[in-house]
């Protein structure tokens, strides 16, 4: 068993079905570690060697893997990694948040090839699929004919329940309620002519980390993403885990004790919307912290203090979750500039470091390494991964 790839099998399964698990799991190993010659992908997914070579051709033929150069050892004729081909399919991935939406084009490395962006006051569900379309359209332009028939899908990061974000309009209304009644992935399957797969956008967030960056260090870990709202991920022997209903990881919804001793969520006490609203008391146009990285150093006057109750905050969340299960770590990241995402690791390390911790084991505190599109990219693997992985 290697990493958890391997799962168990139903009996019964037709040879067909049987092939596809073995190339889903040759195509997830190379995916997490990296280009390997057939030999060790053998040792890995314990399969014959005549086993592997055989799958090998079959997706080298497809596109999928291609040969990488040889490496010549001590002893012994040069050996040839697979890699995945970079142009073995693509997917589109959709973020849309409180402030802004991005579409992003990723490879099947989890390169991003192309973006688009927009920023809003608000989301309004017809502005957003306007810009939907007019993306795709204008990124398809520019593809082959080839590259664009590899195109499987469009993945959509989306915060859970959007309608019931936690912001009140002047009325007491919840200011994104026409949100409820949209059917988001009929909607946009029908707008884009693609297969959508909707999933959190924390979730997606983490996925990103797991798949792409410093996630592949680690086994089980929770993982915390500060956008407009925070969010959070959680992975489980190597997979992010999702849960029965795909709202797992709900970290955001931790409780938590605010400023007068009344109950908070941890949504209400670490967010990047509790700097905007002291921006916005100061007369600060707080839509600079989206569209100008450099205006978090310039702020540091308001950031600061943001920094120092984000991170006790995370502190005293990243424990909580550790009481209920032993994570070897936890990884945050957010849409902020990567300075900020330093200084703020460093501090929840030193909070967590004077902390009671008896009945418990300190997990390592560690950035992660995605940055502010992570939700984007990690919504554009769903397809990639339904469709090609484990």
């Amino acid at each position: 068993m290697e990493d958890g790839l391997i799962r168990s099998i139903s009996t019964g399964l037709s040879q067909r079905g049987v092939r596809d698990h073995n190339e889903r799991l040759l195509l997830s190993l190379i995916q997490r570690h990296g280009g390997m010659p057939a030999s060790d992908l053998a040792k890995r997914a314990g399969l014959s060697p005549p086993t592997v070579s055989s799958i090998l051709r079959r997706l080298e033929a497809e596109g999928l893997v291609q040969r990488g150069d040889p490496v010549r050892g001590k002893v012994g004729k040069p050996s040839t990694p697979m890699r995945l081909n970079p142009d073995g399919a693509y997917s589109f991935g959709l973020k849309i948040g409180r402030r802004s939406a991005e579409l992003v084009l990723v490879d099947l490395n989890g390169v991003m090839r192309d973006e688009r962006h927009t920023s809003y006051a608000r989301p309004i569900p017809d502005q957003i699929f306007g810009f939907v379309k007019d993306s795709i359209s204008e990124i398809s332009a520019k593809l082959t004919d080839g590259q664009a028939g590899r195109i499987c899908g469009l993945g959509v990061g989306a915060a859970f329940e959007i309608w019931n974000w936690p912001e009140k309009s002047a009325t007491g209304q919840t200011e994104f309620i026409e949100w409820q009644p949209l059917n988001l992935s009929h909607e946009l399957q029908v707008l884009t002519g693609l297969p959508v797969s909707l999933l959190n956008d924390a979730t997606a967030a983490c996925q990103a980390e797991h798949s792409f960056g410093r996630g592949k260090e680690f086994q089980d870990y929770a993982y915390f993403f500060i956008g407009a709202y925070i969010g959070g991920g959680i992975v489980l022997d190597n997979a992010v885990y999702e849960g029965r209903q795909g709202n797992a990881g709900a970290l955001g919804s931790l409780r938590s004790i605010g400023p007068n001793g009344e109950s908070m969520q941890l949504v209400e006490m670490a967010s990047i919307r509790q700097l905007e609203q002291r921006l916005q008391e100061v007369d600060l146009d707080p839509r600079q912290l989206w569209l100008d990285p450099d205006s978090w150093l310039a702020l540091s006057r308001y950031v600061d203090p943001w920094l120092g109750q984000t991170a006790q905050e995370l502190s005293k969340a990243a424990l909580s979750v550790c009481s209920v299960i032993d994570f070897e770590a936890i990884l945050i990241d957010g849409a902020f500039p990567d300075a900020i995402r330093t200084k703020l690791v460093e501090r929840v390390r030193r909070y967590v470091s004077t902390q009671d911790t008896r009945g418990l084991i300190p997990p390592r505190i560690e950035a992660g390494s995605i940055g502010h599109k992570a939700r984007a990219i990690g919504a554009a693997t769903r397809p990639i991964d339904s469709q090609f992985m484990l």
